[in-house]
Protein backbone atom coordinates (compact mmCIF):
# COMPACT_ATOMS: atom_id res chain seq x y z
CA UNK A 1 0.00 0.00 0.00
CA UNK A 2 1.50 3.45 -0.86
CA UNK A 3 2.18 5.23 2.11
CA UNK A 4 2.97 9.18 3.48
CA UNK A 5 4.52 11.02 6.69
CA UNK A 6 2.78 14.35 6.68
CA UNK A 7 5.82 16.42 9.27
CA UNK A 8 3.49 18.90 10.75
CA UNK A 9 4.66 22.02 13.07
CA UNK A 10 3.44 21.88 16.52
CA UNK A 11 3.09 26.08 16.37
CA UNK A 12 0.65 26.70 13.98
CA UNK A 13 0.81 24.90 10.57
CA UNK A 14 -1.69 26.40 7.74
CA UNK A 15 -5.30 24.53 7.85
CA UNK A 16 -5.42 24.75 4.54
CA UNK A 17 -1.82 23.41 3.20
CA UNK A 18 -2.08 20.31 5.65
CA UNK A 19 -5.59 18.90 5.82
CA UNK A 20 -6.04 19.60 1.85
CA UNK A 21 -2.76 16.97 1.56
CA UNK A 22 -4.35 14.73 4.57
CA UNK A 23 -7.94 14.63 2.74
CA UNK A 24 -6.45 14.23 -0.64
CA UNK A 25 -4.37 11.39 0.01
CA UNK A 26 -6.84 10.05 2.53
CA UNK A 27 -9.01 9.60 -0.56
CA UNK A 28 -6.44 8.21 -2.76
CA UNK A 29 -6.22 5.38 -0.55
CA UNK A 30 -2.76 6.35 0.70
CA UNK A 31 -2.05 5.40 4.07
CA UNK A 32 -1.17 8.63 6.12
CA UNK A 33 0.69 9.22 9.27
CA UNK A 34 1.46 12.45 11.05
CA UNK A 35 4.18 13.21 13.18
CA UNK A 36 5.48 16.42 14.55
CA UNK A 37 8.64 17.21 16.22
CA UNK A 38 8.35 16.12 20.25
CA UNK A 39 4.66 14.17 19.21
CA UNK A 40 2.60 16.40 20.84
CA UNK A 41 -0.21 17.55 18.83
CA UNK A 42 -0.16 20.60 16.41
CA UNK A 43 -1.34 24.14 16.95
CA UNK A 44 -3.11 25.40 13.81
CA UNK A 45 -2.33 28.76 12.63
CA UNK A 46 -5.66 31.07 14.04
CA UNK A 47 -5.54 33.18 10.74
CA UNK A 48 -5.70 30.08 8.54
CA UNK A 49 -9.30 29.05 10.04
CA UNK A 50 -10.57 32.65 10.47
CA UNK A 51 -13.70 32.96 8.29
CA UNK A 52 -12.43 36.61 7.28
CA UNK A 53 -9.51 35.72 6.06
CA UNK A 54 -10.19 32.18 4.06
CA UNK A 55 -14.05 31.61 4.04
CA UNK A 56 -16.12 29.76 6.15
CA UNK A 57 -16.37 26.67 3.61
CA UNK A 58 -12.53 26.72 3.93
CA UNK A 59 -12.65 27.68 7.82
CA UNK A 60 -14.86 25.15 8.56
CA UNK A 61 -13.44 21.85 6.79
CA UNK A 62 -9.69 23.09 8.61
CA UNK A 63 -11.13 22.52 11.98
CA UNK A 64 -13.49 19.98 11.45
CA UNK A 65 -10.48 17.88 10.32
CA UNK A 66 -7.80 19.42 13.00
CA UNK A 67 -10.41 18.71 15.69
CA UNK A 68 -11.30 15.09 14.74
CA UNK A 69 -8.67 13.56 12.98
CA UNK A 70 -7.05 11.15 15.14
CA UNK A 71 -3.65 11.28 13.49
CA UNK A 72 -3.41 14.81 14.05
CA UNK A 73 -5.07 14.76 17.73
CA UNK A 74 -1.68 12.16 18.48
CA UNK A 75 0.86 12.42 16.03
CA UNK A 76 3.86 10.52 15.89
CA UNK A 77 7.65 11.79 17.11
CA UNK A 78 9.29 12.51 14.47
CA UNK A 79 12.57 11.28 15.22
CA UNK A 80 11.08 7.94 15.59
CA UNK A 81 10.58 8.06 11.64
CA UNK A 82 12.25 6.81 9.16
CA UNK A 83 11.76 7.73 5.11
CA UNK A 84 12.44 4.11 3.93
CA UNK A 85 9.10 2.99 5.10
CA UNK A 86 7.08 6.05 2.97
CA UNK A 87 6.50 6.61 -0.05
CA UNK A 88 6.67 9.97 0.40
CA UNK A 89 7.47 12.75 3.31
CA UNK A 90 5.26 15.81 2.95
CA UNK A 91 5.94 19.14 5.06
CA UNK A 92 3.03 21.18 5.18
CA UNK A 93 3.43 25.52 5.53
CA UNK A 94 2.74 27.66 8.19
CA UNK A 95 4.51 30.17 10.24
CA UNK A 96 5.32 27.78 12.83
CA UNK A 97 7.55 25.69 10.43
CA UNK A 98 10.21 28.09 11.16
CA UNK A 99 10.54 27.53 14.82
CA UNK A 100 10.56 23.56 14.41
CA UNK A 101 10.34 21.61 11.78
CA UNK A 102 12.56 23.38 9.47
CA UNK A 103 14.92 23.46 12.38
CA UNK A 104 14.66 19.82 13.08
CA UNK A 105 17.96 17.53 12.03
CA UNK A 106 15.40 14.32 12.18
CA UNK A 107 12.94 16.39 9.94
CA UNK A 108 15.68 17.21 7.90
CA UNK A 109 17.33 14.19 7.77
CA UNK A 110 13.72 12.55 6.91
CA UNK A 111 13.43 14.83 3.51
CA UNK A 112 17.15 14.55 2.28
CA UNK A 113 17.02 10.34 2.65
CA UNK A 114 13.44 10.94 1.00
CA UNK A 115 14.70 12.78 -1.83
CA UNK A 116 18.11 10.60 -2.30
CA UNK A 117 16.94 7.45 -1.98
CA UNK A 118 15.76 5.27 -5.02
CA UNK A 119 12.13 5.46 -4.37
CA UNK A 120 11.41 8.21 -2.10
CA UNK A 121 9.28 11.80 -2.78
CA UNK A 122 10.01 14.85 -0.54
CA UNK A 123 7.50 17.22 -0.65
CA UNK A 124 7.23 21.05 0.93
CA UNK A 125 4.75 23.52 0.97
CA UNK A 126 4.89 27.46 1.72
CA UNK A 127 7.28 28.06 4.70
CA UNK A 128 8.09 24.67 4.88
CA UNK A 129 10.58 25.10 1.64
CA UNK A 130 12.45 26.85 4.67
CA UNK A 131 14.06 23.51 5.37
CA UNK A 132 15.94 23.37 2.24
CA UNK A 133 18.25 26.37 3.53
CA UNK A 134 19.22 23.48 6.55
CA UNK A 135 18.85 20.79 4.64
CA UNK A 136 22.12 19.23 3.21
CA UNK A 137 22.75 16.22 1.04
CA UNK A 138 25.28 12.98 2.09
CA UNK A 139 28.02 14.41 0.42
CA UNK A 140 27.61 17.92 2.76
CA UNK A 141 26.29 20.09 0.12
CA UNK A 142 22.65 21.84 -0.05
CA UNK A 143 19.72 19.34 -1.07
CA UNK A 144 18.18 22.23 -2.56
CA UNK A 145 21.67 23.43 -5.10
CA UNK A 146 20.95 23.59 -7.70
CA UNK A 147 17.31 22.31 -8.03
CA UNK A 148 14.23 24.69 -9.22
CA UNK A 149 11.62 25.37 -6.78
CA UNK A 150 8.53 27.63 -5.33
CA UNK A 151 7.56 28.78 -2.15
CA UNK A 152 6.12 31.78 -0.13
CA UNK A 153 7.88 34.91 -1.61
CA UNK A 154 9.56 37.95 0.06
CA UNK A 155 6.46 39.79 -1.64
CA UNK A 156 4.11 38.20 0.77
CA UNK A 157 6.46 38.05 3.46
CA UNK A 158 6.39 42.18 3.20
CA UNK A 159 2.98 42.20 3.46
CA UNK A 160 2.88 40.39 7.15
CA UNK A 161 5.74 41.68 9.59
CA UNK A 162 6.40 44.91 10.40
CA UNK A 163 9.75 47.16 9.90
CA UNK A 164 11.39 44.73 12.56
CA UNK A 165 10.09 41.38 11.04
CA UNK A 166 7.98 41.40 14.02
CA UNK A 167 4.54 39.26 13.27
CA UNK A 168 0.85 40.09 14.13
CA UNK A 169 1.28 37.46 16.75
CA UNK A 170 4.07 39.54 18.66
CA UNK A 171 6.54 36.52 17.31
CA UNK A 172 9.83 38.29 15.20
CA UNK A 173 9.85 36.02 12.24
CA UNK A 174 13.73 34.90 12.59
CA UNK A 175 14.51 34.78 8.58
CA UNK A 176 12.56 35.45 5.22
CA UNK A 177 12.12 31.81 3.28
CA UNK A 178 12.69 32.94 -0.36
CA UNK A 179 16.68 34.69 0.76
CA UNK A 180 17.57 31.63 2.56
CA UNK A 181 16.63 28.99 -0.24
CA UNK A 182 18.20 31.48 -2.83
CA UNK A 183 21.63 31.56 -0.48
CA UNK A 184 21.64 27.79 -0.04
CA UNK A 185 22.02 27.51 -4.17
CA UNK A 186 18.36 27.38 -4.85
CA UNK A 187 16.70 28.52 -8.44
CA UNK A 188 13.76 30.10 -6.84
CA UNK A 189 10.42 31.02 -8.88
CA UNK A 190 7.35 31.64 -7.10
CA UNK A 191 5.45 32.16 -10.27
CA UNK A 192 3.76 35.17 -8.50
CA UNK A 193 2.10 36.04 -11.47
CA UNK A 194 0.17 32.80 -11.70
CA UNK A 195 -2.31 31.44 -10.04
CA UNK A 196 -1.23 28.25 -8.25
CA UNK A 197 2.70 27.39 -8.11
CA UNK A 198 4.20 23.72 -7.73
CA UNK A 199 7.32 22.57 -8.34
CA UNK A 200 8.91 18.98 -9.31
CA UNK A 201 12.45 19.44 -9.68
CA UNK A 202 13.40 15.32 -9.75
CA UNK A 203 12.37 13.83 -6.47
CA UNK A 204 11.83 17.39 -4.84
CA UNK A 205 8.28 18.87 -5.31
CA UNK A 206 7.84 22.38 -3.87
CA UNK A 207 4.81 24.10 -3.28
CA UNK A 208 4.10 27.70 -3.09
CA UNK A 209 1.47 28.98 -0.70
CA UNK A 210 -2.32 27.87 0.00
CA UNK A 211 -4.19 28.37 -2.79
CA UNK A 212 -1.54 25.94 -4.40
CA UNK A 213 -2.63 23.04 -1.69
CA UNK A 214 -4.69 21.02 -3.84
CA UNK A 215 -2.34 21.46 -7.06
CA UNK A 216 0.33 19.95 -4.89
CA UNK A 217 -1.72 17.26 -3.76
CA UNK A 218 -2.32 16.82 -6.97
CA UNK A 219 0.78 16.55 -8.40
CA UNK A 220 2.32 14.04 -5.54
CA UNK A 221 -0.34 11.40 -6.59
CA UNK A 222 0.71 11.75 -10.03
CA UNK A 223 4.35 11.69 -9.47
CA UNK A 224 3.27 8.37 -6.43
CA UNK A 225 1.55 6.49 -9.29
CA UNK A 226 4.35 6.84 -11.36
CA UNK A 227 6.97 5.89 -8.93
CA UNK A 228 7.87 1.84 -7.12
CA UNK A 229 6.55 1.73 -3.87
CA UNK A 230 8.59 1.56 -0.60
CA UNK A 231 9.06 -1.79 0.48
Amino acid sequence: MTSALLVVTEHGYWGEECTTPLTELDEAGVDVTVATPSGAAPEVDPVSVDPDEVGEETAERVLEVHENDERLNDPEPVAEQSADDYDAVVLPGGHGTVWDVNQDRHARALLRDAVEGEDGLGVVICHAVGILAHTRTSDGSFLVDGRDVTGFPNAWEADIVDENDVMHDGRKLPYWVEDEVEAAGGNWDAELDAETSVTVDGDLITVRGPESSEAGARTLLEELRTAPAAD
